[in-house]
């Protein structure tokens, strides 16, 4: 008996030296020499679990014959303290019996960061040697809030195919879907006529009336129970004429009729009523009708028919005069007009082809006429007065750096003053020209568009937004976050670029969009957003609360996973801001590892980026770190950061020590939680130093982690070579946006002009069907800024705004005319123009 625990001492020992390889399924370690019938079997092992919320889970091992039981939690042992140990005697053989418990928290697995699985497996001990269990992996169990995708509400004809998709929130485990039919469940084995496909989407075959409902996809796992928003599905069912009722007797008035009804089927739930008449007239063939038809009543009332008919004729002739001479005072406004004059850059048309005569052509018109411009330019209030007169002359005269004016042609001395004035206010005097954040162009009714390449940030000037007969010159300013002052009170946090478009105070007759990028997570349960804009003062003032728009807002904004876009029809600064709700709110951060180009001395520098996930924030560190000669050394990853007051960590780990030495004094360098999350620092980065231990090293393999305390987390597999690996070179390399910064007229807009003008006609009028604007919005995923839309004199011209916005350059215009022709539009010719109209 005194010798068991030495001889346990030895094999535990002998043990630990040859358990370098983890094992996932159950291996028996025999000692030499050993009886092998009595090594340990487990009549349990640990099983895969979840932690759901905070709960812990509990992990049982039982096995016999067995003298020790301890687990081993990601290659660490657990504490004797944390196991609860049971011993007995198996009743059959004598062999002693042992169970063993442990606990594991959700702290323990978060302590991972989310860089490798958490796993535990159980040893077991016995005379003969020892066994290990299978690995058990131990999750957080989440299921997210937000549907990747959600059913939307559709229309569709009797016996037609209904596709309603779902994709469920992100979950571990995932979730099982479900559907809902008026909140009854949808069981497709009771109804063959409906199926639910491997992507959960809810396929119904044939479209029958009793699946006119409200359909909801919910998801579910341990967590919790997730509900889309529910979709509403209407069957309709046209109306068709019954057969024709035979023909009456004839009438006194040398008449007979006959009549159907539209039953057959009858139209349901909005379907179309029949097209034609109910009834059907004929005159009477017989003797007696003969006979009267030839008195003297019946001869005026044909010379009373004939009179009618030429007042027709002469009324249909005078319309079409009419209609002539407008459209020829049309072209001549557009003529006349000094849109096209030497000032302005010439939009491409195409001129006038001899057999074609209703080709609109504009020509230049060199006498320009004296006009009013009333407005606010933010002048000084020791300013002239905001009214000013401009006369004839040149167009435009050259503008010198910092002048930002509008004008038909030269002003007068007066204006010069004005303009000379105010080109002197600090607002004009921080915008210089030449710079690669600004871009400007001269825009005229024909609208166009102004773009800052490799930032996501865009300015669309539709047509018609300048009144015509004006000519505005616009630019597009990005502000780097120190040289702009924005206030930022309690949990808010910039979201995108600061953004200037103006000048300020010019006239709109529409709302131009502005995009630009922003890296926050949106969700209306985390974030309350705002849109701010800087005032002619100075002072920054909230103009809109996301979510709370009114249709008759000067701004409104559509908000997307990266970017948003803004209608305005005040020009001016702008910046997105968020401002935290609960713990959740989360921003995304793109991680960015650079390192030189060229070593030339036994140090070596990697720089770890951590910025806001926005084109204009990557394109400031890439031209950075040009200057400075480095090159990406791993793929960007992004990081969501959360409002939960915890710092942001980095470390370097298994740097091999006979080829390299680290600098790092610290376990992990540290970057505060307030400099991340105000969002107003450029270059937030930290550098991990090491040093060759001989010139010739040039291979590199390490890990380096980046992690918010109790929160996300991403880890780098460095494995490279410093003098000639340049792999990751390419994934940075900045391509200009759809070619020069400033598009003028047609050009700048993916629709050709003529068929954005037969689109807006027809869908511009409302339909019995819904076969107009508000059914392309729903096509388009823009139904839910219906009202904003409505509020607008051209609600499909707004939606075709938004789509240049959203698409340009590399839109397709295919997906545009399949959504139109998809609303059942009689015009087949939509997206169709002669020769002579391109």
């Amino acid at each position: 008996p005194g010798l068991w625990p030495a001889l346990l001492g030895i094999v535990l020992a002998a043990w630990l030296r040859g358990s370098g390889a983890q094992q996932s399924a159950t291996v028996a370690n025999p000692v030499p020499g050993a009886n092998p019938d009595l090594l340990p079997h487990f009549l349990v092992e640990p099983e895969d679990v979840y932690i759901v919320k905070n709960k812990p889970v509990l992990l049982v091992c039982k096995a016999v014959p067995a003298t020790q039981i301890f687990f081993k939690c990601n290659g660490e042992w657990v504490r004797q303290v944390d196991h609860v140990i049971e011993r007995s005697t198996d009743g059959s053989s004598g062999l002693p019996t042992m169970e063993v418990r442990i606990n594991v928290s959700r702290q323990q697995v978060e302590k991972v960061f989310g860089l490798e699985e958490y796993w535990c497996q159980c040893v077991a001990w016995s005379s003969s040697g020892t066994t290990k269990s299978q690995k058990a992996y131990i999750r957080i169990a989440y299921l997210r809030k937000n549907f990747e995708q959600e059913p939307l509400a559709k229309e569709v004809s009797l016996e037609q195919g209904i596709v309603l998709p779902c994709r469920p929130p992100e979950g571990i485990p995932p979730a099982e879907v479900e559907w809902l039919r008026n909140e009854d469940l949808v069981d497709p084995s009771l109804d063959p006529n409906v199926y639910i496909t491997r992507e959960h989407s809810l396929v119904v075959r044939q479209a029958r009336l009793a699946d006119t409902a409200n359909y909801t996809c919910v998801a579910k796992n341990i967590v919790a129970r997730r509900r889309s928003t529910s979709a509403a599905v209407i069957v309709y069912v046209d109306g068709s004429w019954s057969p024709w009722s035979k023909w009456s007797a004839c009438g006194l008035d040398c008449t007979h009729w006959r009549s159907r009804e539209c039953s057959d089927p009858a139209p349901h739930n909005g379907g179309e009523e029949c097209q034609g008449a109910d009834l059907d007239t004929r005159n009477c063939t017989t003797d007696l009708c003969v006979h009267t038809a030839s008195g003297p009543e019946d001869v005026a009332l044909y010379v009373g028919l004939i009179a009618v008919a030429v007042c027709l004729v002469l009324l249909l002739l005078v319309l079409i005069l009419v209609y002539c001479r407008k459209k020829e005072g049309l072209d001549s406004d557009v003529a006349d007009s000094s849109i096209l004059t030497s000032g302005f850059q010439p939009v491409s048309i195409k001129p006038s082809k001899a057999d074609n005569p209703h080709l609109l052509t504009i020509q230049p018109d060199l006498s320009t006429t004296t006009t009013t411009y009333q407005g606010s330019l933010c002048p000084r209030q020791d300013g002239p007065s905001p009214k000013f007169q401009l006369t004839n002359g040149h167009l435009l005269s050259p503008l010198g750096g910092g002048r930002h004016t509008l004008h038909h042609s030269s002003p007068t001395s007066e204006a010069e003053e004005f303009v000379s004035r105010l080109s002197t206010q600090n607002y004009f005097r921080s915008l210089p020209r030449g710079t690669s954040n600004m871009t400007y162009g001269t825009f005229n009714f024909l609208g166009g568009r102004l773009m800052i390449p490799n930032t996501g940030i865009s300015l669309l000037i539709p047509p018609d937004a300048i009144p015509r007969g004006k000519i505005y010159e616009i630019y597009l300013t990005l502000h780097k976050p120190e040289d702009v002052r924005l206030p930022l009170a309690g949990c808010q946090t910039l979201l995108s670029p600061i953004v200037s478009c103006g000048p300020p105070g010019v006239l709109l007759t529409r709302p131009v969009i502005l995009a630009m990028d922003h890296c926050g997570e949106p969700s209306p349960d985390s974030w309350s957003l705002r849109l701010k804009k800087q005032s002619c003062e100075g002072s920054w003032e909230d103009v809109l609360h996301l979510g709370e728009e009114a249709p008759s807002h000067l701004y409104y904004c559509q908000l997307e996973a990266s970017a948003c876009y803004v209608f305005t029809e005040q020009l001016g600064r702008f910046a997105l801001v968020g401002e935290a709700l609960s713990v959740a709110a989360a921003k995304r951060l793109k991680l960015l590892l650079f390192a030189p180009v060229a070593c030339t001395s036994l140090e070596y520098n990697i720089r770890v980026y951590c910025l806001h996930d926005t084109h204009d924030a990557l394109k400031e560190v890439v031209q950075l770190e040009k200057q400075l000669g480095g090159q990406l050394i791993q793929e960007p990853r992004v990081l969501h950061f959360k409002d939960s007051y915890h710092n942001l960590r980095l470390s370097i780990h298994d740097v091999p020590s006979s080829l390299w030495q680290s600098k790092l004094l610290v376990s992990y360098q540290e970057i505060p939680f307030y400099h991340i999350w105000n969002g107003t620092q450029q270059y937030l980065h930290c550098t991990f130093t090491l040093e060759r231990v001989s010139p010739s090293t040039s291979d590199l393999a390490c890990k380096l982690w980046v992690w918010q305390v109790e929160g996300d987390g991403q880890s780098f597999n460095i494995n490279f070579n410093i003098t000639k690996d340049t792999r990751f070179a390419e994934l940075l390399a900045l391509e200009s946006e759809g070619g020069v910064p400033a598009l003028v007229g047609p050009s700048a807009f993916k629709i050709p002009f003529l068929i954005r003008q037969k689109i807006i006609s027809s869908l511009d009028p409302p339909c019995n069907r819904s076969a107009d604007w508000r059914t392309l919005a729903q096509k388009l995923h823009l139904d839910s800024h219906l009202s904003f839309f409505a509020s607008k004199p051209s609600p499909t011209a707004m939606i075709l705004n938004l789509w240049e916005a959203r698409h340009f350059p590399n839109g397709n215009l295919s997906q545009l005319a399949a959504a139109v022709a998809g609303l059942g539009q009689p015009d087949a010719g939509l997206f169709t123009v002669s020769e002579a109209e391109c």
